[in-house]
């Protein structure tokens, strides 16, 4: 593979990005962007959207979409929404671009960028049921508090060989040993290296876009890794967890092999999961309210989890939308089927770290 160092995006890696609508224009034609990726997510978290050559993109005018792409399960089917008549009618839907969003894609052959776009109706507002505009209004109800959410996803998902027939059965890649992995070995650095020209492109892939890894380790499957991202933003952490699942399964193509998030690609091995880590920052003291000044639970961490424990049924929905993620959660594979809590314990569904 050749890597963003030998690549026309090293010269991107320590660019500063443009840091409002003005500079734009000028900055795709200094650093000579061919083609700019037009991008949102749909409720599945699939990544949608349009490309462009970069010097129609340098108007920013908003591009549009169909709105039927929320009517698409994450096979492609279109299913029937009840109280929605209209929905075969496939009413355009404004895609307003991020500026902040914008990354390069290093494993393009010519120049490109990617923006993550908002989504908004034509005759103004935004699409209520975009993923990334309900974000912004649950944000913007912790900012009406006087409260900053801090949160740190964790990543999880299989290496897999490639199967070029659906049908058949995942299996782990031969490794740098010339071997298959085929045993559990959790934590294991041996493991970890077995994959290491993969993982050196993800470093490679992220280091170019200006994303941070916190951590990468050998999950409990074979040939299966989980990245931890580093606490920050709910909303710039939702989109590098975009980006992420992207450039991991474009690191994995570049080595004959597949990435994937799946909750349980393979019987025999346990499931994958994305843990989320969850603060709540007092604005004006920058204090955490879920802790005393002596270390103990507040009043609010209670209720907090007390939330979490009343609203997580109803959410599993969200949590666990798909027949597959099921097999996980009911297969005993280190996937809690509770919403007790209790401290540093990963039996329980909402565990608190030390």
């Amino acid at each position: 593979m050749s890597s963003p160092s030998d690549s026309w995006a090293v010269d991107l890696v320590a660019a500063p990005l443009p840091k409002n609508e003005e500079e734009v224009k000028t900055w795709l034609k200094r650093y000579r962007i061919d083609e700019v990726e037009c991008l949102m997510s749909d409720i599945a978290g699939i990544a949608r959207g349009k490309a462009m050559p970069a010097k129609k993109f340098a108007d920013l005018k908003p591009s549009y979409l169909a709105n039927s792409i929320f009517y698409q399960s994450i096979t492609g089917d279109y299913v029937d929404i009840e109280g929605m008549e209209d929905q075969w009618m496939e009413k355009d839907i404004m895609l307003v671009p991020d500026i902040k969003t914008m990354r390069p894609l290093p494993w393009a052959k010519e120049p490109t960028v990617q923006v993550i776009h908002d989504l908004e109706l034509l005759e103004g507002g935004p699409v209520e049921t975009a993923p990334r505009n309900v974000l912004k209004r649950i944000m913007k109800l912790y900012e009406d508090q006087g409260w900053k959410a801090v949160v740190a996803p964790e990543l999880e998902f299989y290496l897999t060989a490639m199967n070029k027939d659906p049908n058949d059965k995942l299996e782990a890649p031969i490794g740098r040993s010339g071997r298959q992995s085929i045993s559990r070995q959790a934590y294991s650095m041996s493991a970890v290296d077995e994959y290491e020209t993969i993982i050196d492109d993800i470093y490679d892939f992220a280091e170019a876009q200006g994303l941070e890894i916190d951590t990468i380790i050998q999950e409990g499957g074979a040939a299966q890794l989980e990245i931890n991202l580093v606490h920050g933003d709910p909303l710039d952490l939702a989109d590098q967890v975009f980006f992420f699942k992207r450039l991991i399964r474009e690191a994995a193509l570049r080595h004959n092999c597949y990435a994937t998030f799946m909750a349980k690609p393979m019987d025999e091995q346990p499931g994958s999961a994305m843990h989320l880590h969850h603060s709540v920052i007092d604005t004006k003291t920058g204090d955490n309210i879920f802790s005393n000044q002596d270390g103990s639970e507040t009043d609010l961490f209670r209720w907090f989890i007390g939330g979490q424990q009343h609203y997580s049924p109803a959410a599993m929905i969200f949590y666990a939308p798909y027949v597959n993620s099921y097999r996980r959660v009911a297969g005993g594979w280190s996937a809690p089927a509770n919403v007790e809590w209790s401290n540093d314990n990963r039996t329980v569904g909402l565990r608190i770290p030390n």
